[in-house]
């Protein structure tokens, strides 16, 4: 199954995106999780997590360090507001950089049918401006390879639990 990823703006300030993957809603949630597999996937095509730290509870912290081409460098950050596996994730976000004004809040809904889910991914920014400044930067593209990466991750997965 192929899946492309949707990408709208409900409101001034909100972006929603929107993408199916051939796997059961625990297995994505893990995906997202779990520093193991998150440090797999999550980023674009030529980014690579080098440090995933997860505290996996309301109040928890995580912590994400990037490396990209030419030596670049990116992390960023929260804290967890909500874990209800494998249904929904909510936490605060913060680049140390601060490519984009305040922090947002995100939120992941993974809602399975027949085998598949669907991940509806919420990011509330502070304003408007932020929101745009995402919206014009890479974040999508950005998005999309993550979330195909995540595809092969899922598949892997499933292949080690049938054999």
């Amino acid at each position: 199954m192929t899946s492309e990823l949707t990408v709208a703006t409900p409101s001034e300030r909100a972006i929603v995106m929107t993408r199916s993957f051939d796997a059961p809603a625990r297995l994505v949630f893990e995906g997202w999780t779990r520093p193991e597999l998150l440090a797999r996937w999550y980023g674009a095509r030529g980014w690579t997590v080098v440090d995933a730290r997860i505290d996996l509870r309301a109040g928890g912290s995580w912590r994400f360090v990037w490396r990209g081409p030419g030596g670049a460098a990116m992390a960023a950050g929260g804290v967890y507001r909500e874990v209800a596996a494998p249904s929904r994730l909510s936490y605060t976000e913060s680049f140390d950089d601060h490519w984009y004004p305040g922090e947002a809040l995100v939120s992941h809904d993974f809602v399975e049918r027949d085998g598949t889910t669907t991940l509806t991914t919420t990011h509330l920014f502070a304003s408007k401006a932020a929101r745009d400044l995402v919206l014009a930067s890479p974040m999508a593209r950005g998005v999309s390879e993550g979330c195909e990466r995540l595809d092969e991750v899922l598949r892997q997965a499933a292949d080690r639990r049938v054999s």
